[in-house]
C-alpha cells in the first residue's frame, strides 16, 4: 500500500504548497489555495519575473491587458496583491465545472448578445465599493498578428463614472498565443509589462481609449 502513502503524501504537499504561496485572501480557503496554485505556476511553469501591478492599497481601481490566451488571468492575478473582479463571457462564467470558482472569485458575468449594459452596472457597484475590477478590452483573444480590433470603450466609462484609475498591462512571451486550453500547461518566457496609471475624463473619452489602445497593444520588443 506504499503507492497510497505516496499519493497521501502528495496531496499533503500540493495542500501546503498553495497555501503558503497565497498572497491574497479571496474571502475563502478554497479560493486562496487556488490562488497559491496560480502563483506557483506563473512562476516556475512560465517563469513570471516578479512583478506588482502599482495598485492602491484600498479603493477602486481597473486593471486592463491585452487578451492573447487562456493563461493571462493567471499572471494578472500573479502580479497583484489584491482580488481582481474579472468581467468574463456569461457563456464561460455558466460552464459546468467552473461556475462555482467564477462565482466565488467574484467574476462578473458579461451578456455579450443580450443586455452587456448590465454587467457595466454591476462592475461600477464594485468600483463604488472600492474593489478592483479587471478586463480585457478587445473583448476576446486578439493576436499582433490579427486585423486591428478596436478596444471596447465601456473601461473609459467605467473610469470616468467611478473615478478609477487604469492600470494597462501588456503581456508579452505566451509560448501558446491564440489557445485557452493550451496556454497555461505549455512553458513560456512571460513578460508584463507595467504602463503609467491612466484616468478618464468624461469629456475625453476618446483619448482615454487611445492611451489604453497604445499601452496594451505596443509590444515590449519595440519599447524604449
Amino acid at each position: 500500500m506504499w503507492w497510497l502513502f505516496i499519493i497521501s503524501m502528495l496531496i499533503a504537499l500540493v495542500i501546503y504548497s498553495g497555501q503558503k504561496a497565497s498572497k491574497v485572501d479571496w474571502g475563502g480557503p478554497t479560493v486562496n489555495w487556488i490562488d497559491g496554485l496560480v502563483r506557483l505556476l506563473c512562476k516556475y511553469v512560465h517563469r513570471l519575473p516578479i512583478t506588482e501591478i502599482p495598485l492602491p492599497d484600498s479603493g477602486a481601481a481597473i486593471v486592463v491587458a491585452n487578451h492573447v490566451s487562456g493563461l493571462d488571468p493567471f499572471l494578472l492575478i500573479s502580479a497583484s496583491r489584491r482580488p481582481l473582479r474579472f468581467l468574463i463571457a456569461r457563456e464561460e462564467y455558466e460552464r459546468p465545472i467552473l461556475h462555482w470558482l467564477f462565482k466565488a472569485s467574484g467574476c462578473i458575468p458579461v451578456d455579450r448578445h443580450g443586455k452587456p449594459e448590465l454587467a457595466l452596472r454591476q462592475a461600477l457597484r464594485a468600483l463604488q465599493a472600492g474593489e478592483v475590477v479587471a478586463l480585457f478590452p478587445h473583448g476576446k483573444i486578439h493576436l499582433d498578428s490579427d486585423p486591428p480590433r478596436k478596444i471596447k470603450g465601456g473601461v473609459a466609462r467605467l473610469a470616468a463614472w467611478s473615478k478609477a484609475e487604469i492600470y494597462p498591462v501588456r503581456i508579452d512571451g505566451i509560448g501558446a498565443q491564440g489557445s485557452v486550453a493550451l496556454a497555461p500547461i505549455i512553458p513560456s518566457h512571460v513578460i508584463l509589462t507595467l504602463n503609467e496609471a491612466i484616468s478618464c475624463q468624461p469629456e475625453q473619452l476618446a483619448a482615454c481609449i487611445a492611451d489604453i489602445t497604445l499601452a496594451i497593444e505596443t509590444p515590449a520588443s519595440m519599447r524604449g
